[in-house]
C-alpha cells in the first residue's frame, strides 16, 4: 500500500481543525468574528476577481482571517457574494473550503478552467461536474478509496435546471481531477475518454469528498477552455477572459443556496 493510502481513517476526528486555526488568526490580526457571505465562489484562475476589482464591483472583506488568501465581496443576483481567487489545486481548494464553511458559508461554487477530454463542442463551454475521477491525494483523507467523488445529485439536478436559460452551452458530466497537469499523457487521456469523462481539472474530486464527509453544499463547474494547448490559439476563454459568461452562469446558481432555484 502506498503511503498515500496508509494510516487513513476518514471517520476519525482531526486534531488540527479549521475553527482553531481561524481563532488564532483572528487573535493575531485583531479581527472580529464576523461571518462571510452565505454564498462563496472559488475562482482558481483569478479572472473574475481581477475583473470585479478593476471595475470597482468587488471590495476586500477585512473580516476574512485566512493566512493564505483574500476574500472579496460583490453583489450578484441581489445577494452579497464572497469570492476568492487563485486557490488552485485540490489541497489549496479544500483548505479554503474548510475555512469558508467554518466562517458561515452555506454554498460554495467552484468555477475552474478545464481541458477538454471528450469533445463535446468547441470551447469554451461549461460542465456541471456530477462526479470526479480521484487522481489526486486530498480526497483520500476525507473518503475511503473509490474511483470517483460524487456530487450531491439533487444539487446537480437543480443546477442543471437553473442553467437552462444561461445562453451559453452547459453540459452535465464527469471530470478527471489531477494533481499533475503537465503529466496528462496520451495514455491517461485515452483512458479518461473510455470512461466518458468530459474535462480535466484540479479541484473537484477533493471538494466533493470534503462536501460529503462534512455534510456541506458544494458545486463544481468546469469551464472548458482548452485542448491542453496541443494546437496554437488555445485557451481562448471568451469575452473578458470568460468572466462575462462565468458571472452569467453564477447569477443563475446563487438562488440554490436558499432553495429558490428549480
Amino acid at each position: 500500500m502506498p503511503p498515500l493510502l496508509d494510516n487513513k481513517d476518514p471517520s476519525a476526528a482531526s486534531v488540527f481543525v479549521a475553527p482553531a486555526l481561524l481563532r488564532e488568526a483572528r487573535r493575531q490580526k485583531g479581527i472580529a468574528g464576523k461571518d462571510v457571505p452565505s454564498v462563496c465562489i472559488l475562482d482558481p484562475d483569478g479572472d473574475m476577481v481581477r475583473r470585479l476589482r478593476a471595475s470597482g464591483q468587488a471590495k476586500l472583506a477585512p473580516e476574512w482571517p485566512c493566512y493564505h488568501t483574500e476574500l472579496y465581496r460583490f453583489t450578484l443576483a441581489g445577494t452579497s457574494i464572497g469570492i476568492i481567487g487563485c486557490a488552485v489545486g485540490a489541497p489549496f481548494a479544500v483548505l479554503v473550503a474548510e475555512e469558508l464553511f467554518a466562517c458561515g458559508c452555506q454554498l460554495l461554487i467552484s468555477v475552474t478552467s478545464a481541458g477538454q477530454i471528450t469533445p463535446a463542442g468547441k470551447p469554451p463551454y461549461f460542465v456541471v461536474i456530477d462526479r470526479a475521477l480521484r487522481d489526486e491525494g486530498t480526497s483520500y483523507h476525507y473518503a475511503a478509496p473509490s474511483d470517483y467523488s460524487e456530487a450531491d445529485p439533487h444539487l446537480v439536478a437543480r443546477a442543471a435546471e437553473a442553467l437552462k436559460p444561461a445562453g451559453v452551452t452547459v453540459l452535465t458530466g464527469a471530470s478527471w481531477t489531477t494533481d499533475a497537469p503537465f503529466r496528462e499523457t496520451q495514455a491517461a487521456i485515452a483512458a479518461a475518454r473510455t470512461k466518458g469523462i468530459l474535462a480535466v481539472e484540479m479541484e473537484a474530486a477533493a471538494l466533493y469528498a470534503f462536501a460529503r464527509a462534512a455534510g456541506r453544499k458544494v458545486l463544481c463547474l468546469a469551464h472548458v477552455t482548452n485542448t491542453m494547448a496541443v494546437a496554437e490559439q488555445d485557451f481562448e476563454k471568451g469575452e473578458a477572459d470568460g468572466t462575462i459568461d462565468a458571472l452569467r452562469v453564477l447569477e443563475l446558481l446563487v438562488p440554490l443556496e436558499s432553495g429558490r432555484a428549480p
